[in-house]
């Protein structure tokens, strides 16, 4: 069995990301393709995950790929959490999706706390995702419209109210089936569409299938895992996790990691470039929830000091924005736009070096020219 340091992860990481490394501005779409799915509850976090693994790359780019040239889609994906998916990836994600999300919301329908909580019957979720099919087209709805609309379809006006929350409950079956996605906001109000409106039609692809891509592809990029890590990621159970991981066989093979007990895996044509991987001294700046952050946190206190794991993985869930020095993580930073100049404060776990303050400064001035602006100010808080 092969060993495998940390510092080879961190680096070999770091290079499946694009962080060692950035990608070219017009290889954004294949960035996100790379990390799967990028975490879009806050849309600005969204486009610094990318900027982060992008070069020269502009808000606008994000959004002309969602909303013009339609290469993006915004929907519930993972976990049942809001992220883009690129449109040439979003049917494999759908059957994988529709199969283990879509299996959990329905179980979750059938039990009284849910139905007395959102306010409907024992089948009503079955009518509403027909109701949400039928009614989405390529016209934006408002959540307004697209709750009164499917109110009336299933002749359930009780629905009216209980499809408003922002929180989408009512929404994201659907949405993991793929009959629904996000349209340009009006002001203030999201949209929804139909995706197969929105994108095109797509060959429809088998789950079982899907589930082992999928899993080829987290190890790709988020290996070494353990089969529990991959179910993390989607929002699948352990049990059904580790039958995906034993159906692909010998294209995984099990690793040792220095201080890790887990069951690990790699990919089996990776193992050999994972294992001469030397290590780097790269510095970058990650934003909120970004995916390298919250896919090591079952494995954090390897990767940074532990007493400083809850400055990182706050309540409700929130993921702090932290400095990445080799793969580690060495600090949480912040910024602020200003009238003319961007503040970015860095609070660093430990003293840091002359050579990771200049790597600092640096993405603060990429950050700059992501904002168009000039001018950028680092201070350091202990």
């Amino acid at each position: 069995m092969a060993f495998l340091s940390w510092s080879q992860i961190n680096a070999w990481r770091m290079q499946q990301h694009h962080l060692s490394d950035h990608a070219k501005p017009n290889c954004m779409l294949d960035v996100v393709s790379r990390l799967g799915v990028v975490q879009a509850q806050m849309m600005s976090a969204a486009e610094l995950q990318l900027w982060a693994r992008t070069d020269d790359l502009k808000p606008a780019a994000v959004q002309k790929a969602l909303w013009q040239d339609r290469t993006l889609i915004k929907t519930w994906a993972h976990r049942g959490t809001l992220h883009l998916i690129t449109a040439a990836d979003f049917p494999l994600y759908v059957a994988a999706l529709g199969k283990v999300l879509g299996e959990t919301y329905r179980k979750m329908s059938k039990m009284p706390s849910w139905q007395k909580y959102h306010g409907v019957m024992a089948d009503g979720l079955e009518p509403i995702i027909a109701g949400i099919e039928a009614t989405l087209a390529d016209t934006p709805l408002t959540r307004e419209q697209l709750a009164d609309a499917v109110a009336k379809h299933t002749s359930m006006p009780e629905l009216s109210e209980s499809m408003r929350s922002g929180w989408g409950s009512l929404l994201k079956p659907a949405a993991v089936s793929g009959l629904l996605c996000f349209g340009p906001s009006e002001g203030q109000n999201v949209t929804f569409l139909s995706p197969q409106h929105w994108i095109g039609k797509w060959q429809p692809v088998d789950a079982q299938e899907a589930l082992k891509e999928l899993a080829r592809r987290f190890l790709n990029t988020y290996g070494p895992a353990t089969a529990e890590e991959f179910g993390r990621w989607i929002g699948m159970q352990p049990a059904p996790a580790k039958k995906i991981f034993t159906a692909l066989g010998d294209e995984i093979t099990p690793v040792a990691i220095d201080g890790w007990k887990a069951k690990t895996f790699v990919l089996t044509s990776s193992l050999n470039s994972l294992a001469s991987t030397e290590s780097t001294d790269v510095v970058r700046l990650l934003p909120n929830f970004d995916v390298y952050t919250l896919m090591v946190t079952p494995h954090a206190e390897h990767l940074m000091d532990a007493k400083q794991k809850p400055r990182v993985y706050r309540k409700s869930a929130w993921i702090s924005p932290v400095v990445l020095v080799g793969g580690r993580i060495e600090g949480i930073w912040e910024y602020e736009k200003k009238r003319n100049h961007i503040a970015v404060t860095v609070e660093p776990f430990s003293k840091l070096s002359k050579k990771v303050q200049r790597g600092i400064e640096t993405e603060a001035q990429r950050l700059a020219d992501f904002f168009d602006t000039t001018d950028v100010r680092v201070s350091y808080q202990s």
